[in-house]
């Protein structure tokens, strides 16, 4: 089975050979492979010899995360919502992983926000104001899922922070005024031109889920087990009508130890990847900083799952034995 096989029968509820495996980004190319990718300020006004040269060094980076870490998807992120960069990661890859593109900004939300005094005043004063600016992000974000479609991209990840550990960044009633009416044009725009959707949003979104239920995406990623989000409960709720993909837990990667990184990573696969349904993955990203031995032992305890190893940590015969690099 293909990589993309593997992630469309997934997400069409269906159980996969294995559940499909990707993260959203993979920031620690330096240290896995000696490599990086181009500095952002480069792209800035180079010349299209340039910026060639700089997607084929993007796609090389790309061709080593896949084949070693054994992604059966691609969100090309770098560079960052580039048609180019589509276009080359389908010649590159051809049809064995499923390839899409990213789209931010889309919506209201956090990482948006420029003066949180002058919104508080539009939110009780002046809604008008708000839902202008919702429906230019809306607009935006349309134009540029067409030209990442026209290059190829077969999935649109929607990259839209809208709540804290807390909760939404407004309250729930709020939410389904200025954000999900926006937000569902935008999936069912991607839907129309043949693209699946995926929406993302870090923070504990379970005030507003049965909104994220509504738009009609094809999966929710972070499932941010940091703000209390419980993979178990959210699978409950969402299978059969909207995927899930993440849930092992960042600041466990980021710190450990082993047995928490390893617990955290069978939770979520025990409870989210019968039936289908689920992407095996990270909370968030494979961000800087993050010791890459540790996003290896989550892969390690992936690959035992996988073959069938049971909770207790013993092996079967022949199988993989635990890793002892990790404090």
């Amino acid at each position: 089975m293909t990589g993309r096989e593997r992630m469309l029968r997934a997400l069409a509820f269906e159980e996969p050979d294995r559940p499909p495996h990707f993260e959203a980004m993979f920031e620690l190319e330096k240290e896995a492979f000696g490599l990086e990718f181009p500095d952002r300020r480069a792209w800035n006004g180079c010349t299209r010899t340039e910026e060639g040269r700089m997607v084929g060094q993007c796609m090389t980076i790309y061709e080593k995360i896949v084949a070693r870490y054994a992604w059966d998807a691609l969100m090309v992120y770098w560079p960052w919502s580039d048609p180019d960069g589509i276009a080359a990661a389908r010649q590159t890859f051809g049809s064995d992983i499923l390839i899409g593109g990213v789209v931010g900004g889309g919506t209201l939300s956090i990482e948006g926000m420029q003066d949180w005094m002058q919104f508080a005043v539009d939110l009780a004063e002046h809604p008008e104001r708000l839902h202008a600016e919702a429906a230019e992000r809306e607009r935006r974000a349309i134009a540029t899922m067409d030209r990442l479609i026209d290059a190829g991209a077969e999935f649109i990840h929607m990259v839209n922070d809208i709540a804290f550990n807390a909760g939404p960044f407004i309250s729930p009633a709020q939410f389904g005024e200025f954000v999900t009416p926006y937000l569902r044009r935008q999936v069912e725009h991607a839907r129309r031109r043949g693209a699946i959707p995926f929406v993302h949003s870090d923070g504990n979104v379970m005030p507003v889920l049965d909104d994220y239920l509504s738009l009609g995406a094809a999966c929710f990623q972070s499932v941010d087990p940091m703000a209390g989000m419980d993979i178990a409960e959210v699978k409950r709720r969402c299978h059969g009508r909207m995927a899930l993909m993440g849930n092992v837990q960042c600041s466990l990667l980021q710190d450990g130890p082993a047995s928490a990184i390893r617990a955290s990573a069978l939770y979520c696969l025990e409870k989210a990847s019968p039936g289908g349904g689920y992407i095996f993955s990270t909370s968030n990203t494979i961000f800087q900083g993050m010791p890459l031995e540790n996003y290896e032992y989550m892969l390690e305890v992936f690959r035992d799952f996988c073959a069938g190893r049971d909770r207790s940590g013993s092996a079967r015969a022949g199988g993989p034995k635990p890793s002892t690099t990790l404090p």
